[in-house]
């Protein structure tokens, strides 16, 4: 196997642990607000306080990428994260875990970000987007597993267990990634001369300069992906903190109902995001890099938005999760040509690019994570909040059509 290939097969084993640790907390989420007496609204500040540290320092974790390399920066995310994870499972009221989960936010920021800085070095421009599929449907895949794995282990040992033993899975990996991986392909021992010609390295270094934040403040272009990727995470995040709760008490499901079912749209999800990925560079070869990137986005999150309206119009249990997940995999579509396009404005900078995309997403996330318990409250109705989030789906399509993935952040001569 090509060592890139092995290098995609450590990050997508990263994702699904992500996502494990991430989904975790949702699916026992009616558990532990039972156990622990917390309101909806308690409920929904808990889940952002994550949310929140996590988008703030998405930018500064994935500049570190960028000047220190994908393989310290995320040995420590990793393990910082995972004693956090452990720790969700030993809080006993509301503002330790809080607190708790705020770091465990701060540990896992920068996490896909460093991924981006490792697919950028590692692959080349026509396989990033299939690369960055492969990973994001990983992700999702640790969203399938979590209801499967939670739910029986929350019914033999408690809620509690769930959080210690996924905490110890991530810190076994980050082991295993600092003592094999290397920042760049031309580092690693054995490397074929055949597969560096492939990748495109040149075996020399970029220079450690940080992104010249004036000069890419002035594009439009970032600011649009900005936009895009906000509006989007409206929708992605809600599928990560309230579906487990949406389904169980806007539309009656049974814990055996979740362990049926809830795992649709993930499954959904990830197959949406490996197709999407090769799509995605399957258009850059038809049509070229502007419109092969921007017809994707656009097109996934307008299909979105109608399928959330489908949800919003059904009372049917079993109509509700596949539309959910129809939803879920059209956004999901879209995902990996997202994280692909600032690798193609961002150039060497993929890092700090990624960071400041996702930190834009983590505002959304934090919103709708926090203002759907508020927003049912209001209205009594667990349908109210899904229409704010079908609105930012329709944005993010709106968006797209001024993303142009042919023009960098730094212009050519521009200095650094």
């Amino acid at each position: 196997m090509k060592y890139r290939y092995r290098v995609l097969a450590l990050l997508s084993s990263l994702s699904i642990i992500t996502f494990l640790d991430r989904v975790c907390i949702s699916v026992a989420g009616k558990s532990i607000q039972e156990d622990l007496g917390f309101t909806l609204e308690q409920w929904g500040w808990i889940l952002g306080a994550f949310v929140f540290s996590y988008g703030l320092f998405e930018i500064p974790s994935g500049a570190l990428g960028d000047r220190i390399g994908p393989r310290r920066v995320l040995a420590r995310i990793v393990v910082w994260w995972s004693v956090f994870t452990a720790l969700t499972g030993a809080m006993r009221s509301f503002w330790p875990l809080a607190l708790t989960r705020f770091f465990f936010g701060m540990g896992e920021a920068g996490a896909y970000p460093n991924s981006s800085v490792a697919i950028s070095r590692w692959f080349p421009v026509v396989e990033r987007a299939k690369a960055q599929g492969v990973v994001w449907m990983c992700s999702r895949l640790g969203g399938v597993l979590a209801p499967l794995l939670v739910i029986p282990i929350q019914h033999a040992y408690g809620w509690r267990a769930c959080f210690y033993i996924f905490g110890a899975v991530g810190v076994v990996w980050a082991a295993v990634w600092y003592a094999w991986f290397r920042d760049r392909p031309e580092e690693k021992a054995g490397i074929s001369q055949e597969e560096l010609a492939e990748i495109g390295t040149t075996g020399e270094k970029d220079p450690s300069h940080g992104l010249p934040w004036r000069t890419v403040l002035r594009q439009p272009n970032l600011w649009w992906i900005l936009l895009m990727y906000h509006a989007y995470a409206w929708c992605g995040f809600f599928f990560l903190t309230w579906l487990h709760t949406f389904l169980q008490n806007g539309r009656g499901f049974t814990r055996q109902d979740l362990v049926s079912y809830s795992w649709l749209p993930f499954a959904f999800g990830a197959c949406a995001n490996l197709a999407g990925g090769f799509a995605s560079d399957a258009l850059v070869r038809r049509l070229g890099l502007k419109w092969g990137r921007r017809l994707i986005g656009c097109g996934a999150y307008a299909v979105t938005a109608l399928l959330l309206v489908a949800t919003i119009c059904t009372t049917d249990k079993y109509l509700t999760v596949l539309f959910l997940a129809l939803a879920y995999g059209c956004s999901d579509f879209a995902l990996p040509t997202a994280w692909a396009v600032c690798l193609d404005v961002g150039g060497k900078h993929a890092g700090s690019v990624t960071g400041a995309m996702n930190t834009a997403g983590q505002i959304g996330s934090f919103l709708t994570t926090v203002l759907f318990g508020y927003i049912v409250t209001a209205f009594g109705s667990y349908n109210a909040p899904l229409v704010p989030i079908a609105i930012m789906s329709v944005i993010a399509s709106l968006a797209w059509l001024k993303i142009d993935a042919t023009r960098p952040l730094i212009p050519a001569g521009a200095p650094e």
